[in-house]
């Protein structure tokens, strides 16, 4: 029955993407995070439904879109880069070719469909509908995995969710990362939203999954989650209006959930205090060390998986608790093979010091580019049907900042759904330049007169 499902879906999309192609786009994205050919059991897992999707994506755009006043954010163009450069290290730099390129299979149709995404993304309408398609694919996800944990499943590494297989947007921690990441995006559409007008019932499914994003990392019982979920309300405490309320809520809701906190999470969130409690923890302070002295020796980067060379050696302490007097057990391991466990040393030891100051140079813009439109258009800047504007321009930084933090200690340079949102920002970024240009109008210069009434077209139509 699962498998008819998907069929009846994905065939349903087909068919609406025949009359509007950029269907096509909003398919391939729901495929790209759900990935159901991984959850069928015989109808889907021997089509390359994702490769066929994106290619009817991009011969319904190059077919049916306007190219009129199409523009190239920069920040695509350093994307293209970075993706040649990442193919040149795998090519003539990787150590370990058959894994490298296993990698690359995946990593570069990410990357290009960052980059083509963009130019698709000319309304409102089109920017609105594929944070939603974003935000129902993860819900898929998340709000078993909420059900789950609420049902008493949970356990880092094994905790399966639709599929039992840890990896991908399936990962524990990348999971986690991304169920937090969603969160100031879902919560713009409780008010802006149009394709749904936000009313009660809108407000309650939003409410409803992230409350499902905020158990996920209780299930998984990653550190990471609860990290972020933090940050995320740090935040969000700059665009709260009675501060005090805010951070008073925040500290007894804090309160009144530790005790219903499963004693394995709370046992596994106490690792955080010292890394030399937890192996894991342990594992990856001597994996940066051991990056950082590879790229002293190969500075243009090891290709994709260099880190399968690697050899390292830490120490673990352990409290061990006696009848009459309490110790520590010290212990030595050597360990080979070990993930990075960090996007940055990821970064630094497949692509080395050119391909990190390319990612870190396009992370940065879109900070910089994210916090330029909402001071651009917030408040009484904004011209009429221009509200919601600055609102989204924060959710997306919030959102990119949160997986930044997240990336610290997972390794998701490449995967899609953190790209897709540096998209959204470029798309975004050129569709309210193409609408400023083509009004002629300045945010930032007072007006004697108020302005005239925006057009429709643009952001009406998809």
């Amino acid at each position: 029955m699962r498998d008819l499902g998907f069929v009846g879906f994905l065939g349903a999309l087909l068919l609406l993407g025949l009359k509007r192609p950029f269907i096509f786009v909003l398919g391939y994205i729901y495929i790209d995070i759900v990935s159901p050919q991984r959850l069928s059991y015989y109808l889907l897992n021997s089509i390359p439904v994702s490769l066929v999707m994106f290619a009817l994506a991009i011969v319904g755009w190059a077919a049916t879109d306007r190219k009129t006043d199409m523009r190239i954010a920069p920040r695509q163009i350093l994307l293209f880069i970075f993706l040649c450069y990442c193919g040149l290290t795998t090519y003539y730099l990787a150590a370990f070719q058959v894994e490298a390129f296993d990698k690359w299979d995946w990593a570069w149709k990410s990357m290009i469909f960052a980059i083509f995404l963009p130019l698709t993304l000319r309304t409102k309408l089109r920017i609105e509908m594929v944070l939603m398609f974003m935000a129902l694919a993860l819900s898929a996800i998340v709000i078993g995995a909420g059900m789950k944990t609420v049902f008493g499943g949970s356990g880092y590494g094994s905790f399966a969710m639709m599929v039992d297989d840890n990896s991908g947007l399936y990962e524990d921690s990348t999971l986690t990362t991304a169920a937090i990441m969603m969160i100031p995006i879902i919560l713009w559409f409780t008010k802006f939203g149009t394709v749904f007008k936000p009313d009660w019932k809108v407000s309650l499914f939003c409410y409803a999954i992230i409350f499902a994003c905020l158990l996920t990392p209780i299930g998984t019982q990653a550190r990471t989650g609860l990290v972020c979920i933090a940050f995320l309300a740090i935040l969000m405490l700059r665009d709260v209006k009675r501060k005090g309320v805010y951070i008073a809520g925040a500290a007894v809701l804090g309160l009144v959930s530790l005790p219903l906190l499963p004693s394995a999470f709370s046992e596994r969130m106490g690792t955080i205090a010292t890394f030399q409690a937890d192996e894991s923890a342990s594992t990856r302070i001597a994996v940066w060390r051991w990056t950082f002295e590879f790229v002293q020796e190969h500075p243009l980067g090891g290709g994709f998986d260099a880190y399968r060379e690697n050899a390292v050696a830490y120490y673990t302490t352990e409290r061990v608790e006696g009848s009459a007097t309490n110790g520590v057990n010290r212990r030595f391991i050597v360990d080979r093979g070990r993930a990075y466990h960090s996007s940055y040393f990821e970064v630094l030891g497949e692509q080395g010091w050119i391909g990190l100051a390319l990612w870190l140079l396009i992370q940065g813009i879109g900070i910089i580019r994210m916090e330029a439109i909402r001071r651009r258009y917030r408040g009484d800047r904004a011209p009429e049907g221009q509200q919601w504007v600055a609102p989204l321009a924060t959710a997306l930084q919030h959102s990119q900042l949160t997986y930044l933090l997240g990336m610290l200690f997972v390794g998701l340079a490449y995967q899609p759904i953190f790209l897709m949102i540096l998209s959204v920002q470029m798309g975004l970024d050129t569709y309210l330049t193409r609408l400023r240009k083509g009004d002629g109008w300045k945010p930032l210069k007072e007006q004697a007169e108020p302005p005239g009434a925006q057009p429709l077209a643009p952001g009406a139509q998809i």
